[in-house]
């Protein structure tokens, strides 16, 4: 059972597509720190990739690959619950309680289910994510939620009914807060720097991928979108120069360096160049990534045991906050 002294932070990750390094920079490469000092659920979303994923006859497969990226990315089973969404049935159970509890308004009003229904079927899974999301974060009573500035309108909702219940009910959740990283923030596309990165993104050439060989890295590096300053400045001005910003931020955060410095490094210096030495830069993060993805994903019933004993360490925390719900409000 856990430590409620403990700060217990919860975040996840839908096996909707190859990882990129988008999602290394917002969430994966901090998760290995994170875990250091809190009580940590580490989850694979698959229910949540439902509602928009095309490919779900190779749903087991992306979701062992997702798991031992987690463990590539230092993710720690001893120290983490790491689990898969789907395997412990509360989830639903606690969406369906929390989705009586939630407007039809509050759901219309996300934008992220806007954007998304315009591209993929407009189903009524999707329409309900925030109600899944809101049971994924609330049933573990999470403290801290890790998430990316898209996702800030999902967790205000999350709280919103967190309150609302609490309202009526006494305590029965704790209210989560966002952990909102300033280093990063957001990685947007190669091509169309004013979108933002995505696994799920039809053109390949827009994303980098955690697995991507390194000649192809190198090649969508240099065709990534800059701009046409003549002679080329090297600096940050995400308003006008939205694709070398782009640029520059990852290789700040790949290399820990302050953007004010790299500013400094890179006056005079072309475009090409210092594309190259970007490639370079992420070649050498991803080349160790892959070395340990490779050896853990190869051992699939490691894997599987992973997941197994997860799920089982979740299910008691799961089942535990379910009850006193159930209690609470009286059912049979």
């Amino acid at each position: 059972m856990l430590d409620f002294k403990q700060t217990i932070v919860f975040s996840a990750i839908q096996p909707s597509g190859k990882l990129t390094i988008a999602n290394y920079i917002g969430a994966l490469m901090h998760w290995s720190a994170i875990q250091k000092v809190n009580k940590c659920f580490y989850c694979i979303a698959d229910l949540h990739c439902l509602t928009v994923n095309k490919n779900i006859f190779s749903l087991k497969e992306s979701v062992l690959d997702t798991l031992a990226m987690y463990l590539a990315c230092g993710v720690n089973p001893k120290k983490s619950i790491v689990f898969v969404q789907s395997h412990v049935y509360e989830h639903c159970q606690l969406q369906w309680l929390l989705s009586c509890f939630t407007y039809f308004g509050e759901l219309s009003r996300m934008t992220q289910f806007k954007k998304k229904s315009i591209n993929y079927c407009n189903n009524a899974g999707l329409f309900n994510y925030p109600i899944l999301m809101a049971s994924d974060i609330l049933l573990y009573q999470s403290d801290k939620v890790p998430i990316g500035i898209d996702q800030i309108q999902h967790l205000e909702l999350t709280r919103n009914i967190a309150k609302r219940l609490n309202a009526l009910y006494g305590d029965l959740f704790k209210v989560p807060t966002p952990i909102i990283f300033k280093q990063g923030g957001k990685i947007f596309s190669l091509q169309n720097p004013t979108k933002k990165m995505s696994k799920s993104d039809p053109n390949k050439d827009n994303s980098i991928f955690l697995l991507e060989k390194v000649d192809t890295l190198k090649k969508k590096i240099q065709k990534s979108k800059t701009d046409s300053d003549n002679p080329p400045t090297i600096f940050y001005d995400y308003k006008n120069k939205p694709g070398i910003s782009n640029l520059l931020n990852i290789f700040s955060i790949l290399t820990n360096t302050k953007i004010s410095v790299l500013e400094k490094d890179f006056v005079g210096v072309k475009y090409s160049d210092f594309k190259n030495l970007l490639a370079n830069v992420i070649s050498n993060k991803l080349s160790y990534l892959q070395k340990s993805y490779f050896m853990y994903r190869k051992d699939e019933t490691y894997l599987y045991s992973i997941a197994r004993e997860g799920a089982d360490k979740a299910r008691l925390i799961a089942q535990s906050t379910f009850k006193k719900i159930q209690e609470v409000i009286k059912f049979f």
